[in-house]
């Protein structure tokens, strides 16, 4: 019997715009529900997070506007590709997400998209803080002055 070779790809699909948008306060992994199409799509690396938003309803937690591709060799039963998706968490870590998103100008971030080591597609969700304008403007600063740094390092005298 022969053995499945296994797949040393990573997915990783991150939000790279919400690091410059919120601050992060702390980071969940949640589960997703998703269909066979959706996942077979995710694990070809087909998805987007850059749309994608979290709210609560019924207190769960749900995720609107994440885009994962239509799976192309999907038949009459493919999947929509931006529908809205039920996110997996403890209820005690639910209860406390929804008390510190009721808080003035706390919410819920996607972050990241990945597959866990068990092959589960899993959800990074933040609880953030937006950013005011002085503080973008210092990230890019302090992204500029690394960028130089590392381009002076690799200049060899």
């Amino acid at each position: 019997m022969a053995k499945k070779k296994a797949d040393n790809r990573k997915i990783e699909i991150t939000n790279r715009k919400a690091k410059f948008e919120y601050h992060f306060v702390a980071e969940h992994d949640a589960g997703i529900i998703l269909t066979g199409t959706e996942i077979k799509s995710i694990r070809a690396g087909n998805a987007n997070l850059k749309e994608a938003y979290c709210y609560f309803k019924n207190g769960e937690l749900f995720i609107n506007n994440m885009n994962i591709a239509e799976y192309k060799f999907g038949n009459i039963n493919n999947h929509e590709p931006k529908r809205t998706r039920k996110l997996l968490l403890q209820k005690t870590e639910l209860k406390k997400l929804l008390r510190k998103v009721k808080e003035k100008g706390m919410t819920i971030v996607p972050y990241k998209l990945f597959i866990s080591d068990r092959g589960f597609a899993k959800l990074t969700v933040a609880l953030a803080q937006g950013k005011k304008a002085y503080d973008k403007r210092a990230s890019i600063k302090e992204k500029d002055n690394k960028r130089d740094m590392d381009r002076l390092n690799r200049i060899k005298f």
